[in-house]
């Protein structure tokens, strides 16, 4: 009789036998028990169900191989939210729960009392902070770009199974907001921003798309670019929203500075306390 505590220990040792952290063989066991509605804290000791041990043990052998968690399952969680996710895309990270939340937190503070407001989403991936917002904030009226048509499937996918309202258009960066003359109240974007000589974790470099992490040698080549072209799609009051690197924050606050000089540029640290966000307020 195998029991799921036998098999989340068999996959925690394979897990860090094969050098993975071992907390994504419980995570992986909870995911599969909750599909069927198993609270898998209750059951620990019962025999396991023989589809969810059958695809736990497939789970743990691509985890082996490198495969992130997410891939795995085919989603991932983000604001509450399930994500689908594929090698499309970048599995949506917390620290990027945590622009979601600056910038609803911005729109309460300069837009609350609007009944609708323009948002564009840059670089959006799974669609993960646009779809987000458009169900948090239904006043928000989101447009959301991607150059990969890829990635935008994936986000169509995501926005229709979660009942989002976006607006998808393909393009690089803002390249598609200025051709269709679009402008904005607010611009949130997530943009590559991994120097391309950094060294990561092989479950990252080796599965997700490259064109979703890395920025140019220093990792501020998309940042660049935004700040260049923002004047041709923001409104005359606007705000921007980042995510950025841990290291990046005063490097990337001087660079908007020299973009926005009159501007109110502020540096937010994430959760752990790391610089981890960037918002420029135009006023």
């Amino acid at each position: 009789m195998v029991t799921y505590h036998d098999l989340v220990r068999e996959g925690k040792e394979r897990l860090i036998q094969a050098g993975q952290g071992e907390q994504a063989a419980q995570l992986l066991m909870v995911e599969l028990c909750s599909q069927k509605n198993i609270n898998l804290y209750m059951v620990m000791d019962e025999p396991a169900d023989e589809e969810i041990a059958t695809d736990y043990l497939e789970g743990i052998h691509q985890m082996e191989l490198g495969s992130p968690l997410g891939y795995v399952l085919g989603y991932e969680w983000f604001y509450g939210y399930p994500f689908t996710v594929n090698k499309d895309v970048l599995i949506p990270r917390p620290e990027t729960e945590e622009l979601v939340a600056l910038v609803l937190q911005l729109f309460d503070t300069h837009f609350g009392d609007r009944d609708f407001v323009d948002v564009f989403d840059v670089a959006t991936g799974s669609g993960a902070i646009g779809i987000t917002l458009s169900l948090e904030e239904p006043r928000m009226k989101v447009v959301a770009s991607d150059i990969s048509k890829e990635a935008l499937e994936v986000a169509k996918e995501n926005n229709e199974k979660l009942h989002g309202s976006v607006e998808w258009i393909e393009g690089s960066m803002l390249e598609p907001f200025i051709e269709r003359g679009k402008r904005c109240d607010i611009l949130v974007c997530n943009p590559p921003y991994i120097p391309v000589h950094e060294k990561m974790e092989h479950s990252v470099v080796d599965y997700e798309p490259h064109v979703a992490l890395f920025g140019g040698e220093d990792g501020l080549k998309f940042y660049r670019d935004v700040f260049e072209h923002a004047k041709a799609v923001l409104k005359e009051h606007a705000v921007l929203a980042f995510e950025m690197g841990y290291d990046q924050g005063e490097r990337l606050r001087r660079l908007a500075a020299s973009y926005f000089p009159n501007a109110k540029i502020e540096i937010h640290k994430d959760l752990s306390g790391k610089d981890r966000m960037l918002s420029i307020e135009i006023e």
